[in-house]
Formats: structure tokens, C-alpha cells, sequence
């Protein structure tokens, strides 16, 4: 079999990598374009023919962001725009070994998305009530051992040593660059390059596949993690069973986001909340959706009180950001929360909580209080101004897959 490593130098591998992302819907028209154009060019053969001499690739850029737009901080790594196109592709042809990976992980696995587990989930309980146990695993990527995961990935890669090599020598290197300055660290999997999904789904096969051969109910995407079980004692077997694992993996779990659920209630999962045949938008979003929508009102009210703007243009500013956050643009590679969350959802009460709470907010800009004048503001003004419901837009969506399906 010829190696990835290989396949980098010949154009007609890179056309196919355009064409699959294509028809995924990956592209915009001027993103497609601009692809395209360093596909024509073979601007991807410096860096591919460096690989193929082994010289692996530069320094990582590190830095530190907010995740999910929270106060909490991550960090990511990030190489230059010509060496991570070559990652993205590697990234890429790496979906042949997809079949070697159990079916109850879901993460960054060709075909499946976090709708298909809890699709998956709600099909296997049935109308059963189990026991479960969740849980987050603390800063997955950049956490895992590369002593422990090479002899992993040397047996997955046994037909291509080549690959190997490289991944060997990218993981082992153990610089980064930070605030102008080489430093050296332990970067794990490096959090935020076109490869480290894919590498993270190789650490915790055996965990997978031991689950999948007990015949466990389990899923996982990514550093989250649920199981379940008919009884109490059965699950806390489990449990014990899936935290010996990480434990020698040497994995920790975030004990803010562990937890048990009772055969009553209903589950939270990917930010999901599932309740026999009920899906809705997970209690936790939408409690961390409405401390974003109340931060941004308050600063935009601040930045009203400092420059003596209007409040229609406060207002507005509120409006566009939740609107970018909530729907995107027409780019269909961002991911927003229509398209993670209005696919699999069948109840609108988590929408309708955060319809009413932005609305809310949006007319507080235009006094800086939370009275009954400020519905002086009709939903008229509001829509004039931009404002989109999730209500409404998640029946539009609705609409739209019915229509497409006739």
C-alpha cells in the first residue's frame, strides 16, 4: 500500500480532497476558489516533498483562547497556513483507517456526527430507564502521553511506516512557540491542528472497544464520555472499569462535569438533554448561553453609557452577535448552533427560554433597566433590527428538510 506520505505529491489526490469537501459543503464559492487555485499551482509540494525527506515540519505557534466563548481559557496550537493545508490533508486520506475504530465513538469518524450517538443512544435504551454516568475528560488533547500512544499508533500504522516516522518524529519534538520565544513542553496531541482528532480517537480504542465487547450502552465523542447500566452496582462497576482506564492512561476527569443520572432523570449529553423520546437543548447550555447573552449586554450598555451612542445601534450590535453565534453566515463549514443542535432536537422549550431571555436583554439596551417600560421596544422594532427567533428558525429548518425529502 502506498504511503500517505506518498499521495501528498500528486495532484489528483488533492482534487479529490477539493471534490469531497465540495459536496460535504465544506466551501464557500470563494473559498473554494482560492483552494482550488493552490491545487492548480501544487503550492502543497514544498512542504509534501520536505515530509517525504523526513524533515518533519516547523515549530507550532501557541496560544491561548477562550473556550466556546467562556471565560475559560484552552490552549491551541497552530502551524503556518501552507504546512497545516498539508495536515488537513493528511488528516484527510487518514480516513482509511476509520474501520479500525469501535462504533460507539463518534468523534471526527467519517459519516457520524454527534447526532448519530444520541440517535444511537435513545435507539439502544429504548423505553428502558437506566442508570448512567457521564463524564469530561480535562483537557484531553493536550493531556495524552505520547510515550503511551506511539506504541498505539505504530500498530495501526503497521502499513505505513512512513506515516509513522512522521508522526513520531512531529509528536516527540516538543517545541512550541509562545510569545515570541521557543519554549519546551509536553503539547500532547497538539489541541487545534488538522490531526490531533484523529490521534485522540487512536488513545482511547481499547477503551472503546472494551466497552462495545461487554456490551456496555456507551458512547464517546471526543473527551466526553457516558455509559449505562440497569442497576446501580452495574454501573458503578463500570464506572470503576472506565476510570482505571484513564487512570493508566494517565487522563483526568473534570469534576465539574461528572455526573450521575438516576433510571428517572433525563440525561444531558453533547449538550443535549434526553428524556425518554424527548430531545431538548441541554439545562447547562442554555444556563451558559444566558450568561454570555447577559455579559455582551452589559458591555454593549457600558460602551452605550461611554460614547452616548443610540440605543437602536446597542441593540443591534447585540442582535448581530447572537445572530453570528446562533446561525452563522453562508459559510456551511462554521459550526453554529442551528446546525449542531436544530438536527436532532424535537422539543423548542431550551429555544424558546433564550428567545425570551435576548429578547429581554436587547430591550434593557434601551433604557439600562430590566422594567416593563422597556417593552416600549415591540418585536416589530426588534425583527426590523435583525433579530431572528430560534422558535421560528428551527421550524424554517424543519420545513426545509421536509421539502427536501419529497
Amino acid at each position: 500500500m502506498e504511503s500517505i506520505l506518498q499521495s501528498l505529491v500528486r495532484q489528483e489526490t488533492w482534487e479529490q480532497f477539493l471534490a469531497h469537501r465540495l459536496l460535504k459543503g465544506r466551501y464557500t464559492w470563494h473559498a473554494f476558489r482560492e483552494a482550488d487555485a493552490y491545487v492548480a499551482s501544487e503550492q502543497y509540494l514544498e512542504v509534501a516533498d520536505r515530509l517525504l525527506r523526513g524533515e518533519g515540519l516547523g515549530i507550532p505557534r501557541k496560544k491561548t483562547v477562550n473556550k466556546m466563548g467562556t471565560g475559560k481559557k484552552r490552549t491551541v496550537y497552530s502551524f503556518p497556513p501552507e504546512e497545516t493545508a498539508v495536515l488537513r490533508m493528511i488528516a484527510f486520506l487518514l480516513y482509511r483507517y476509520d474501520g479500525r475504530f469501535s462504533p460507539n465513538c463518534y468523534a471526527f469518524r467519517r459519516g457520524l456526527q454527534a447526532s448519530d450517538a444520541i440517535h444511537d443512544l435513545r435507539k439502544a435504551l429504548g423505553d428502558r430507564k437506566m442508570w448512567a454516568y457521564k463524564l469530561d475528560i480535562h483537557d484531553y488533547f493536550n493531556s495524552i502521553s505520547v510515550p503511551l500512544l506511539l506504541p498505539m499508533l505504530r500498530d495501526l500504522l503497521a502499513d505505513d511506516p512512513a506515516l509513522y516516522r512522521f508522526f513520531e518524529q512531529l509528536l516527540t519534538d516538543g517545541r512550541a512557540l509562545s510569545k515570541g520565544e521557543v519554549v519546551r513542553e509536553a503539547r500532547g496531541v497538539m489541541a487545534g491542528t488538522p490531526t490531533a482528532p484523529f490521534l485522540a480517537d487512536v488513545y482511547l480504542m481499547e477503551v472503546d472497544r472494551h466497552f462495545a465487547e461487554a456490551g456496555v450502552i456507551y458512547a464517546r465523542y471526543s473527551d466526553d464520555i457516558i455509559l449505562f447500566a440497569p442497576d446501580r452496582g452495574t454501573l458503578e462497576a463500570c464506572k470503576a472499569d472506565l476510570l482505571g482506564f484513564l487512570a493508566r492512561y494517565r487522563l483526568t476527569v473534570n469534576p465539574d462535569k461528572e455526573r450521575i443520572y438516576s433510571p428517572d432523570e433525563a440525561f444531558e449529553f453533547l449538550g443535549f438533554r434526553c428524556h425518554g423520546r424527548d430531545i431538548d437543548i441541554a439545562s447547562a447550555t442554555v444556563r451558559k448561553m444566558k450568561g454570555k447573552i447577559r455579559r455582551a449586554a452589559r458591555a454593549l450598555m457600558r460602551w452605550r453609557s461611554r460614547n452616548g451612542l443610540d440605543a437602536d445601534r446597542a441593540m443591534k450590535g447585540l442582535i448581530n452577535q447572537f445572530n453570528a453565534k446562533f446561525f452563522g453566515d453562508a459559510d456551511p463549514s462554521t459550526l453554529t448552533w442551528s446546525r449542531w443542535f436544530f438536527p436532532v432536537i424535537n422539543r423548542t422549550e431550551g429555544l424558546h427560554v433564550l428567545d425570551q431571555y435576548l429578547q429581554e436583554n436587547i430591550r434593557y439596551l434601551s433604557t439600562g433597566r430590566h422594567t416593563k417600560a422597556n417593552y416600549r421596544v415591540t418585536y416589530a422594532q426588534m425583527k426590523a433590527l435583525g433579530y431572528r427567533s430560534l422558535v421560528h428558525a428551527y421550524y424554517e429548518s424543519r420545513e426545509a428538510v421536509r421539502e427536501q425529502g419529497q
